[in-house]
Order: C-alpha cells, then sequence, then structure tokens
C-alpha cells in the first residue's frame, strides 16, 4: 500500500512512482503475448490495434516511417493482460489514490514506440478525451515492459497541472518537445508549466491522475519502448453521453447511471 506522504505527493503533483510490480518472469509474459496480438495470432482481438501516428489530427509533423502502436483493450484478447488488470498491489494503491472501495477498468492501453522510428505521443489530459464519463477522478497505472528512460521517449509530466481543469484543446509542444499552452492567460496565475522526465524502470508502476498534462517524445535510442497503461474507473464514475464517442455502443447503462457491464469488468472492491 502507498504511505501517507506518497498519497500527498499524488494529490499535490497529479502522477508518482510506485513500486516493481512485475518479476522479470511476468514482463517476459506480457511481452510475448504482446507480439501475439501485434501479429494477429490471438483469437480474440482488442478493440483498437493502429499506429497512433497515422492520424492528422495529432496536430504535428511527423515522417511517415515514425511509429507509435497502440492497442486498446488488450485485456479483451488476453486472458494474462485481463489477469495483469487486477494486479492486487495495483488495485489497492489506485483505490487508494481514488479514495474509492470498487475499481472497473475504463480502458487499457499499450503503447510501443519502436527503435529508432518510435515516433512522439502528443502533449495532453486523458479526460478530456473520455467526455462520456464523469467526474474526472480516473486514475492511470502505467507499467513498463521495458526501462522507460529519457533515451527512449519515457513519458514527461507537469506537477500540479491535473488541479488546473481541462486545458485539452489549448496544448501544443515546442520544437524541443516542451509542453506550450496556446492561451496562457487562461491558466491559474504564477503556475509553471515546466515538465518533468517520469522515468520507470522495466516492470515497475507510475500512477497518474486523469487530468495531468504528459507526453512522450521521440525513441531515436536502439531500444524499444513497451508499457501497458490501464485507466481505471472509481465507483462512482456515471455514464454522460454525448452521442459520438467510440466507446459509447460498449456503455449499456442509462445516461447518469454508474458505469457497469462486461466491458468495464470489476477489478477490485473492499
Amino acid at each position: 500500500m502507498l504511505t501517507a506522504e506518497q498519497i500527498k505527493q499524488f494529490d499535490q503533483d497529479g502522477f508518482i512512482k510506485g513500486g516493481v510490480v512485475l518479476s522479470d518472469e511476468e514482463v517476459e509474459r506480457l511481452r510475448e503475448e504482446l507480439d501475439n496480438v501485434m501479429e494477429g495470432k490471438s483469437v480474440k482481438q482488442p478493440i483498437l490495434n493502429r499506429n497512433m501516428l497515422d492520424n492528422s489530427h495529432y496536430g504535428m509533423t511527423i515522417t511517415k516511417k515514425e511509429t507509435v502502436v497502440q492497442i486498446v483493450n488488450i485485456w479483451m484478447a488476453s486472458e494474462v493482460y485481463l489477469d495483469h488488470a487486477k494486479n492486487p498491489t495495483i488495485c489497492e494503491e489506485v483505490a487508494q489514490l481514488c479514495r474509492t472501495d470498487t475499481l472497473r477498468i475504463w480502458h487499457d492501453q499499450i503503447q510501443y514506440k519502436p527503435p529508432v522510428t518510435g515516433g512522439p505521443t502528443h502533449w495532453h489530459q486523458d479526460h478530456p478525451l473520455w467526455p462520456v464519463i464523469q467526474p474526472a477522478d480516473l486514475v492511470s497505472a502505467w507499467v513498463a515492459l521495458d526501462d522507460a528512460v529519457i533515451e527512449n521517449g519515457c513519458m514527461w509530466m507537469v506537477p500540479g497541472s491535473h488541479k488546473w481543469g481541462n486545458h485539452q484543446k489549448y496544448l501544443s509542444s515546442s520544437p524541443d518537445f516542451k509542453p506550450v499552452h496556446k492561451q496562457p492567460e487562461l491558466l491559474p496565475s504564477e503556475v509553471s508549466v515546466e515538465a518533468v522526465p517520469f522515468e520507470i524502470k522495466k516492470g515497475q508502476v507510475g500512477y497518474h491522475h486523469s487530468l495531468t498534462w504528459h507526453g512522450s517524445p521521440t525513441n531515436r535510442s536502439e531500444r524499444k519502448r513497451r508499457a501497458i497503461a490501464v485507466h481505471y474507473m472509481p465507483g462512482h464514475t456515471y455514464f454522460a453521453p454525448t452521442g459520438n464517442h467510440p466507446m459509447e455502443p460498449h456503455i449499456h447503462v442509462k445516461p447518469g447511471e454508474i458505469i457497469t457491464g462486461e466491458s468495464f469488468p470489476v477489478t477490485y472492491q473492499k
């Protein structure tokens, strides 16, 4: 379990590093499963399996060879990844950070930056991309399947940014991948948008709030950068339909009701 000091730091910064939660053998099993899903060898398929950088709406100039492999809901294709989402240490600690007695999977997400050609992941906040679920109390558990360091494109975070509200449409990037706010006068006075690296060891977990600004630059190293993030909903998360979100067909509750159902399995209940 997390200490009171760690929870305080998370509340202040919007992110925190946890411990090593996977053995080398468990990491290797997840890597093997990832290869199977990427190669189409799994019996079931995830909701999404794509190169994130094929889409023009990410607002950055990139070459076609740059790649960030994104797989959404790999837990649907793999019992190994479903078991990972139920990891007792991770779930206990996320429940502490969410102040909840119940956790469900909103979705999970693989992001794989291959060596040399691994592209950037734009500066963003998670929850503004998920307007169909409210409130913005979700916490993500990001587990590295390779050491994620500056050289191979680790995540960077902006401390305290989870307290500033939804600024998704104003987020951009400088040429050296520093976060830029297009209308800084909309931010609280005297805040700093300076980012810090969030280096995570293989098998280690890092937690971040769904409104924390984060992104990751290119991987120009010779090393892979694979990771699995599970986005957890606390028990009070409810449905707020927009009519056009890709996850809405998977939600089978009425507006305003707590999100439940087989697409959102319970991973923790106290």
